[in-house]
């Protein structure tokens, strides 16, 4: 061992780990939590649209129930669970209400990327520091200006589309830095809360859809980042540069913190929008009871032979996406493990399959909502009816970034070993 490790591993031993607000729950008993919360969703769904996020008496049950600490390491308070707890617990919430599940799963999982790739130091600040109380909001695209200074960086700029900013302790935002001599860096950073605002440019008319998702723009303002507050790590499609590991392995011993961000983290939009397509059967069922079927004789449309097959269709649908769901977050889990085990890296192909996999899962899923939009007839499209609500919320999915067609041409690069 070197002088460093022991260095390491004393500091570790003199800390005592922050306590679980539950030792002994499971995985399983989260999930059923999250089940459980389904109607208050859905009571709520009007309210958190208008708000722009799920608001003050949800977020005190999420945190009752755990949800904030699902990925958390155990060092810091958190339950530790694995990838596909995570991904289970999205789906049952938003069932509920889709852009809660959203704003859920942005403002939850990016405390993930803290506990996988900050210095030790940093992870006990923002863990440690706050009782294990730590949701992360995160804008994963470059932006603003950040200038080097005595100990770290300023920071200035604005962070638009922030998810999970109303509920978040911490924001993690990229920066490029101009080196002068070579390529230009992307430096990663992560502030606290009472160092940046958020502006009021969500929930209501602010968007088509996914207006609970809490999607803000954080804004920073000559910001000062110490120095073990930014790092530089390409950790979104690879773990090539992490052979000893990463901080997050070392320091909690568990394979799932190498970190690698995009594979994981696309399963959780498979969720999201497997969970509006359930929500919309169950939404398309209960209106097949209050639907006529024109020169019907009086029957409804639960006796309609059109609407039996697509309620079929889309069962098969959401059955599907679900499916992919969860064996692409398996195989993250799995790549982590043949890392620990073998010392084999997690490849940008490795990444770009999780990727696939994910986005032709949410593309199930968006096909099953358009499917029972389609033919639910008109009152399905009134203002504050929910399948209304559920067909606007996945349009939000097919326009962002990662939903996008360039990313099936990437896979083919890597496929054919084209891939810079």
């Amino acid at each position: 061992m070197s002088q460093a490790e022991e260095l390491r591993t004393q500091a570790r031993v003199a800390r005592d780990p922050l306590p679980q607000p539950e030792p002994g729950l499971t995985a399983d008993q989260v999930v059923a939590r999250a089940r459980a919360m389904r109607q208050m969703l859905r009571d709520n769904q009007d309210a958190a649209d208008r708000r722009g996020w799920y608001g003050p008496q949800v977020h005190e049950a999420f945190r009752q129930a755990g949800f904030y600490r699902i990925l958390q390491p155990r060092t810091f308070g958190g339950y530790e669970f694995d990838y596909p707890t995570f991904i289970r617990v999205i789906y049952e919430l938003s069932i509920g209400h889709p852009s809660t599940g959203w704003c859920y799963t942005l403002g939850a999982s990016h405390g993930f990327l803290v506990a996988s790739h900050w210095p030790e130091r940093t992870q006990w600040e923002i863990f440690g520091g706050s009782d294990g109380e730590v949701r992360v909001c995160q804008r994963a695209t470059p932006a603003g200006v950040l200038t080097p200074a005595s100990g770290g960086y300023t920071i200035t700029g604005d962070f638009g589309f922030a998810s999970g900013a109303p509920i978040s302790t911490h924001f993690v935002g990229s920066s490029i830095v101009e080196s002068g001599e070579g390529p230009a860096r992307t430096l990663h950073f992560v502030v606290p809360r009472e160092n940046y605002e958020i502006l009021p440019d969500w929930g209501g008319e602010h968007s088509l859809g996914m207006q609970g998702s809490g999607s803000n723009t954080v804004r920073l303002n000559q910001v000062f980042l110490p120095e073990h507050h930014v790092i530089e790590a390409d950790f979104m499609m690879s773990s090539r540069g992490y052979n000893d590991g990463t901080p997050g392995t070392r320091l909690h011993g568990n394979p799932m913190y190498i970190g690698v961000a995009a594979g994981a983290f696309l399963t959780e939009f498979g969720a999201i929008t497997t969970g509006a397509a359930r929500a919309a059967i169950e939404e398309y069922e209960r209106l097949l009871d209050l639907t006529p079927i024109p020169r019907g004789g009086g029957k409804k449309q639960r006796h309609n032979p059109e609407a039996w097959r697509a309620i079929g269709k889309a069962l098969n649908l959401a059955d599907a996406a679900e499916a992919v769901t969860m064996a692409a977050v398996e195989a993250y889990m799995e790549q982590c493990r043949r890392w620990a085990r073998e010392g084999t890296p997690i490849l940008p192909a490795d990444t770009l399959k999780l990727w696939g996999m994910a986005q032709e899962a949410s593309q199930l899923a968006c096909r099953a909502v358009d499917l029972l939009f389609e033919t639910a007839g008109p009152r399905a499209s009134l203002g504050g009816q929910r399948l209304q609500r559920y067909f606007r919320d996945i349009q939000m999915y097919r326009v962002h970034t990662t939903a996008q067609p360039s990313f099936v041409s990437l896979r083919a690069q890597a496929h054919l070993g084209l891939l810079p």
